[in-house]
Parts: C-alpha cells; sequence; structure tokens
C-alpha cells in the first residue's frame, strides 16, 4: 500500500520514505509520528533497557534449604553473563563502602561509579535511583546472612538442637553487624521510619524457611511464621539497644536476647533436640509450661 497525500493544490503526492509513517498535522506545526510504547518482556527475558520495568527473580518458595521465597529486584536489568554480574558486584560492593564512610544522605550514584571506577552510565543501566542500590545491597546483604547460617548449620559438628540452632542466627547477625561494611546502616532493608519498615517478615520468613526443614516443622504454619516474626522483631529491638549500650554489641544484653528467644520460641518448638509441638496448637500458659494431657 502506497502513502500517498494530497498537496495543497488537489494533487497526489507520494511521500518520500523518510516521512512514511507520519500523520498529517495542523499547518505550522512538525508532523508527528505514531510509535509504540514500551512492552512487558515475554516470561523468563530481560526487560529491555530503559523501560523502567521491574524484574523479578524466581526462586524456591518457604521451606527450600536456602529459605529463599520470589522477591521483587530493584534492578533495571538483571545480569545474565558473569561480567555483567561481576560489574554489577563491583558496585554494591562500591555502595556498601561509601554508605561506611558518609552514611546514606552522602550515597549517591556519582559517588559509587567512582568508587567502582566504572562509568556512572553502567550503574544506571543497573539502578535508577540511590534507593534503589540500597535496596539491593539490602537483599544481597539478607542473602548472605542465610548463607552463613545455612554453613554453620551443615558444618560438621554444626548444632542440631534448635535452640544451638538459634544462638547461631544472633552469633552470625552479630559477625555481619561488627565486620560487613555498611551493613550498621543499611541491614536487610534501607533506612526508614519503624512503622513503615516491612524488612523483618523477609528476614523471619526466610529464617523459617532454613530452620523448618530441619526442625520438621511446616514452614506455611500461620502461627509458627508469627511466632517467628515476634522473635525476629524483639529480637531486632534488643540487639539495636545493644549496640547503642556498647559499639561492639553489650554481651549481657546479647546473652539475654538469646534467652528470651529460646523462652518464648520454646511453646512452639518445646524440647532441645526435637520440636515438640509441630503442626500443633503451643499450650496455652507461661512459657515453659507443660501441656496438659490429652487421656
Amino acid at each position: 500500500m502506497q502513502d500517498i497525500r494530497i498537496d495543497s493544490g488537489g494533487r497526489q503526492r507520494r511521500l518520500p520514505a523518510r516521512l512514511a509513517g507520519y500523520r498529517r498535522s495542523a499547518p505550522g506545526r512538525r508532523p508527528t509520528v505514531r510509535r509504540p510504547g514500551p512492552r512487558a518482556p515475554a516470561p523468563g527475558r530481560e526487560p529491555p533497557r530503559g523501560t523502567g520495568i521491574r524484574a523479578t527473580v524466581s526462586t524456591r518458595p518457604p521451606g527450600g534449604q536456602d529459605g529463599t521465597v520470589q522477591q521483587p529486584t530493584p534492578l533495571r536489568r538483571v545480569p545474565v553473563q558473569r561480567r555483567s554480574a561481576q560489574r554489577l558486584a563491583r558496585i554494591l560492593d562500591a555502595c556498601a563502602e561509601v554508605l561506611e564512610e558518609s552514611g546514606y544522605e552522602g550515597l549517591s550514584t556519582r559517588a559509587v561509579a567512582g568508587r567502582a571506577e566504572v562509568p556512572i552510565g553502567s550503574v544506571y543501566r543497573f539502578f535508577p535511583n540511590k534507593r534503589a542500590m540500597a535496596e539491593a545491597l539490602a537483599g544481597r546483604n539478607l542473602d548472605t546472612y542465610a548463607d552463613r547460617i545455612t554453613q554453620r548449620l551443615a558444618a560438621p559438628g554444626g548444632p542440631v538442637a534448635w535452640r544451638r540452632a538459634m544462638d547461631v542466627v544472633v552469633d552470625e547477625y552479630l559477625a555481619m553487624k561488627r565486620t560487613v561494611p555498611g551493613f550498621a546502616l543499611v541491614e536487610f532493608t534501607v533506612p526508614a521510619p519503624r512503622t513503615s519498615r516491612q524488612a523483618n517478615h523477609a528476614v523471619a520468613d526466610r529464617l523459617l524457611g532454613l530452620l523448618a526443614g530441619r526442625l520438621g516443622v511446616d514452614a506455611a504454619d500461620e502461627r509458627l511464621r508469627t511466632a517467628f516474626l515476634v522473635g525476629v522483631e524483639a529480637a531486632d529491638a534488643l540487639l539495636q539497644l545493644a549496640f547503642r549500650a556498647d559499639p561492639g554489641g553489650d554481651p549481657a544484653i546479647v546473652t539475654e536476647t538469646k534467652e528470651l528467644l529460646r523462652s518464648y520460641l520454646g511453646r512452639y518448638l518445646g524440647g532441645e533436640e526435637a520440636p515438640r509441638w509441630a503442626g500443633a496448637r503451643p499450650p496455652e500458659g507461661p512459657p515453659g509450661a507443660e501441656p496438659h494431657s490429652s487421656a
């Protein structure tokens, strides 16, 4: 089909190829062209650059070996090649270092690009702004935390009883707090008012997923999910207090935090070697009380 227009004299004119597809505009205005907007990528493919489409990372449901869940990622592009993944890791390493030195207010995409020795366009290729960068760092921190716990539990002679496993959970958090750059400011979420923070929900589900198989409990049990969330929130508040009292974490408060977790979760996970209330309603009454006999 030929692209023909009628000129002012009523004669037909064939448009040059470079103008094909343009629609007629009002006199005195430049012609405009219809261009399709960005389309969502097909399943399993990367989103195109610059579309602003948030990718998702498909992982195992709660209860898998590492307790991962499907979470949205703040990345504009998910790296698929090793070189791209290494560049992303350098950017996040630099983000952590800038956070450690300058705080969240001093964090910027330009500062991170300079520290990582990459063009600033490489930063924007993955992140639209510094908040997205910090969110990605927080997600990596949670992955690292889960990996450290998994390695400790799987090591020869590692803890089997749930009470000692919970000690590992606390100890690995303390180790990251003391040694990982930027972790003190961006643990598992970006700085935000406590009323709007949701990170502990993800942490609690991740921990329950890590421990469920070893304890023989159902990671989808709503009562257990609530119990782990309460435990994580309580431990978070107490450990923040420990680091306010002592830059290295007050040992006495850390010890009391572990005791609190053992006493509270004991209602749900029971004795030292195996959970007593897996899949059943925990006993009513004070923590540590013996259940009523059903006989």
